[in-house]
């Protein structure tokens, strides 16, 4: 299975996985194909959870030929996907191939860059609008934001998040590429969750960027600087 236990999250090895991330990295990937490359990415990682932690069922099945016995995954109805805006969107757009049924939910929640990181690495963050579906004890939950950097954001997030959701199946945190800094704080926030990410990169800069990262996932994709 190409999911690797680390100190700090679970890595996502898929080989597509990675070629897609090294073409996001790519300053000369332009803006359709960094935005049809987070659609991808989002995909290959919807296939990865269901591999590694979904079960299957088996189940009687009538072909045109004779009766025989299948497999069939669990708990596909029961998912919910938790968009971080913006640049998630096309991220969660490629979740939702793998995971066609799911339940959506939307946060707009962005850092103030303007007020810079504090002395403990942390940004204050805004968070405009939040429509979160019914979550239940059977809902397996992905929190999807491309960049994992200080873990501002996602830490504000998940705060929102378990105010709406008590109880649930699963808990996931997906990024395509992380910080050690911010994988640490929200590991140890909220133990609760399972972080997933295709890369953990070296270190953030003092502007609280992700290096070697793959630059402002949100800009990149829609093409706002």
């Amino acid at each position: 299975m190409p999911i690797e236990d680390r100190d700090d999250a679970h890595l996502i090895t898929h080989a597509l996985a990675k070629d897609t991330l090294s073409r996001l990295r790519d300053v000369e990937t332009e803006q359709v194909a960094f935005r049809k490359g987070l659609v991808k990415l989002g995909r290959i990682c919807g296939y990865e959870v269901i591999d590694g932690a979904m079960d299957t069922e088996y189940v009687t099945i009538q072909t045109p030929l004779e009766e025989t016995t299948g497999e069939r995954v669990k708990g596909l109805d029961n998912v919910v996907i938790i968009n971080v805006l913006r640049a998630a969107t096309p991220f969660v757009e490629g979740l939702l191939k793998a995971f066609p049924r799911a339940k959506q939910g939307v946060i707009s929640a962005g850092r103030n860059e303007e007020a810079g990181m504090n002395e403990d690495g942390e940004f204050p963050i805004t968070i405009d609008y939040v429509k979160l579906p019914e979550i239940t004890e059977k809902d397996t939950v992905i929190v999807a934001d491309p960049m994992l950097a200080t873990g501002s954001t996602m830490c504000t997030v998940l705060e929102h998040v378990l105010e709406e959701a008590p109880a649930y199946e699963n808990l996931f945190v997906l990024s395509a590429v992380s910080a050690p800094d911010g994988l640490l704080r929200v590991g140890e926030q909220f133990p609760q969750a399972d972080l997933l990410t295709v890369a953990i990169d070296d270190y953030l800069n003092d502007e609280g960027f992700i290096v070697p990262g793959l630059g402002d996932a949100g800009d990149r994709a829609f093409r706002t600087k």
